[in-house]
């Protein structure tokens, strides 16, 4: 247990929050980047019972967030919201039910929406606390992407020494987590990713292939001749198919994304229900391969217990992972929240590697 559940349910009395005024960034609509709507002078919202309020000191840019801004995430709440997945941040308030002790220790969270703002209101045992050494942006890169890296890797592909993966993107902010991890396990790793990453690949050990190529598949045949024991999917549509010809026999393809869907019209949720639908038909036939489809969010709904513990215990594992150096924070950019556009609109240019980092 770390100290912010041991503090649940160990003191009573509300804390009332600090007399700082909020900064949040607002999706107002489906808009351009440079419509996205810095709003200040708020008022700090105060936490309730079993709640704490963090200050923000760091939150991210991810593919999620793309997708929000042209109103393509699959469940993405209504217009206006404040978009931001993951953010860490430093206790500033507690409310009934939660020890002071907990004020001024730094955390990590992940919350789907609302991380672009200074100031977050959420409940104590959502939050996992950050190691110390580890600095806040550093952190920051290995929340949500560190998660999904972690739990694809060995609670769906069960990724073991001396197999060989193909993951998609591996410039990317999964992607770069994604293939330290699993070289950490001691498997080989084969990353796709445009020409001009490849050398930065190459240094990280990856072995890359060329995703804007005719022939990524006898690419990747070429160098993994009886085929791979895992592929790491977000893309979807099309190309689903070669990541599932690629497997090995006992291989495991791991979709979590669509993006290749990022700009089309139309059903949000159309292309997630047809990748799913293949997947499970995949993963019906009788030859030894496995698919399936990674949703971070699974369970939260009805074992809320169990999904905060396996959060809690994966993203552990990823931080002593970045304590050890088996994984590295890949910053791409690091810019204050109120250029958050700047961000975004850089984040869309796909110029980039590692995660950009929004701070105060």
């Amino acid at each position: 247990m770390n100290d912010i559940e041991n503090a649940v349910n160990d003191t009573k009395g509300p804390k009332p929050a600090t007399a700082e005024t909020l900064t949040e960034v607002v999706l107002p609509g489906i808009v351009e980047p440079e419509g996205l709507e810095v709003r200040a002078g708020g008022a700090v919202p105060a936490p309730g019972p079993g709640q704490v309020l963090l200050r923000m000191e760091a939150t991210g840019v991810s593919f999620a967030e793309q997708q929000m801004r042209r109103g393509r995430y699959y469940d993405q709440p209504p217009f206006p919201f404040v978009p931001g997945y993951d953010l860490v941040g430093t206790v500033a308030a507690v409310g009934e039910g939660v020890a002071e002790s907990v004020l001024g220790i730094r955390v990590a969270a992940m919350v789907k929406v609302g991380g672009w703002s200074s100031h977050l209101v959420l409940d104590a045992a959502d939050t996992v606390e950050v190691p110390a050494g580890i600095s806040a942006a550093e952190a920051e890169t290995v929340v949500v992407n560190g998660i999904t890296a972690w739990q694809m890797l060995h609670r769906r592909a069960h990724v073991r020494a001396g197999q060989t993966v193909l993951v998609m993107g591996a410039n990317g902010g999964v992607g770069t987590v994604l293939a330290q991890l699993a070289q950490a396990a001691g498997a080989t790793v084969i990353g796709t990713a445009s020409a001009r990453h490849h050398d930065a690949l190459r240094e990280r050990g990856v072995l890359p292939v060329d995703y804007r190529s005719d022939d990524l598949a006898a690419q990747v045949r070429a160098l993994a001749p009886g085929g791979v024991d895992a592929v790491f999917d977000h893309v979807g549509g099309r190309g689903i198919v070669d990541s599932w010809r690629l497997l090995a026999r006992g291989g495991t393809l791991v979709s979590y994304g669509t993006a290749s869907t990022r700009d089309d019209q139309g059903s949000k949720q159309w292309p997630v229900l047809k990748l799913i639908a293949r997947l499970a038909l995949w993963n019906a036939l009788p030859n030894g391969r496995g698919a399936t489809f990674f949703n971070i969010w699974a369970g939260r709904s009805f074992a809320k217990d169990r999904f905060r513990a396996r959060l809690r215990a994966d993203l552990t594992e990823v931080f002593a992972a970045l304590g050890r150096g088996e994984v590295s924070a890949h910053i791409a950019a690091e810019l204050p929240l109120a250029r958050a556009a700047e961000a975004l609109r850089l984040a869309e240019s796909g110029t980039t590697a590692g995660k950009i980092v929004l701070v105060p």
